[in-house]
């Protein structure tokens, strides 16, 4: 099993500014915008990446190397904590959240644990120019044509 993390959707929106600006007009919006940070994020880095929100599905979203869970009937917590509980070795994941709750469980198994504030601190890092430049030269043209609407 390789590193993974698990990460409390709702509760990381919340420590994000403009994403949580956003939710309270748009919860989907700031859904698929915290998908693209975390994808922009995690890209290229080998460690599986499970986000969780609270609720059901509104439209699909597909993130790129990230597992979405809705907590449907119950909340996002029990799911996470569930995510953690079946896990063959606990100490190869790492919590984001600052839900106390979340933390308290987590650690008790052995978890790696990172508050969603400072996630959120690294995520918004400058990337250095040179990452950057290997993502455009990744994307081929067809793909940035589609992105823009070129024909």
């Amino acid at each position: 099993m390789k590193r993974k993390y698990i990460i409390d959707g709702n509760n990381l929106i919340g420590k994000i500014p403009k994403l949580w600006n956003m939710q309270k007009k748009d919860k989907q919006s700031s859904r698929i915008g915290i998908v693209f940070q975390l994808e922009r994020y995690f890209y290229q880095k080998k460690i599986q990446v499970s986000l969780h929100f609270d609720g059901h599905p509104n439209l699909a979203i597909k993130g790129k190397g990230i597992k979405i869970t809705y907590s449907e009937n119950t909340n996002a917590d029990n799911k996470i904590k569930d995510e953690i509980s079946i896990s063959e070795n606990p100490k190869l994941i790492t919590i984001v959240s600052s839900d106390q709750n979340i933390l308290d469980f987590a650690r008790v198994n052995s978890c790696t644990i990172i508050k969603s504030e400072y996630f959120a601190n690294e995520m918004n890092k400058k990337v250095d120019f040179e990452d950057e430049e290997k993502i455009s030269q990744s994307i081929n043209k067809n793909e940035m044509k589609k992105l823009f609407g070129i024909d």
